[in-house]
């Protein structure tokens, strides 16, 4: 049994599920599909939802930062259930500090894959908790927007939103 929510951001609404008090996804509404669709291939096909509000925190956590605090998140409990090597590529997002960004490349090496940058842009792909785990972060190695699961327009949203507001 899984709790979400939704809520309104400046990037459209957001969908959050958590289960036994850990964020296990969080997708845009225009993707519901995809997002009910990981959690019926993570949590198999019996899988349900019931709608909560603010699960384990996480809506008052989204607002926080959107209201600029990128600490929001930190503390927050969360589970992937990936490989092993997407678990290693989802944590490493975690080291991308707000307002800066990596290339794939450079996520590859993190990683200790130098040559997986394909893999890694593979792994980033099918991030269940984007934001949180800010795949939004890594970038093409000629410096453009490539990929992002939740539409470009909100990757660069989200890039412009933390950079303008970065504490220094």
């Amino acid at each position: 049994m899984f709790e979400y929510d939704s809520i309104d951001s400046p990037i459209g609404k957001i969908i959050v599920a958590a289960h036994q008090g850990k964020l296990v996804s969080l997708d845009f509404h225009d993707y519901e599909s995809r997002f009910e669709e990981l959690l019926k291939r993570r949590f198999g096909p019996d899988a349900q939802a019931t709608p909560v509000k603010d699960p384990i925190g996480m809506t008052t956590r989204l607002h926080r930062y959107f209201d600029r605090d990128f600490a929001a998140f930190d503390g927050i409990e969360i589970e992937t259930r990936g490989t092993p090597f997407q678990q290693r590529v989802w944590q490493a997002l975690k080291e991308i500090p707000p307002g800066e960004t990596w290339t794939y490349a450079q996520l590859a090496n993190y990683v200790q894959s130098p040559k997986g940058f394909r893999a890694v842009g593979l792994a980033n792909s099918q991030n269940p908790i984007g934001i949180v785990l800010p795949c939004h972060r890594v970038i093409g190695s000629n410096q453009s927007l490539t990929g992002y699961a939740g539409g470009l327009h909100r990757k660069k949203w989200l890039l412009e939103h933390e950079a303008r507001n970065r504490l220094f």
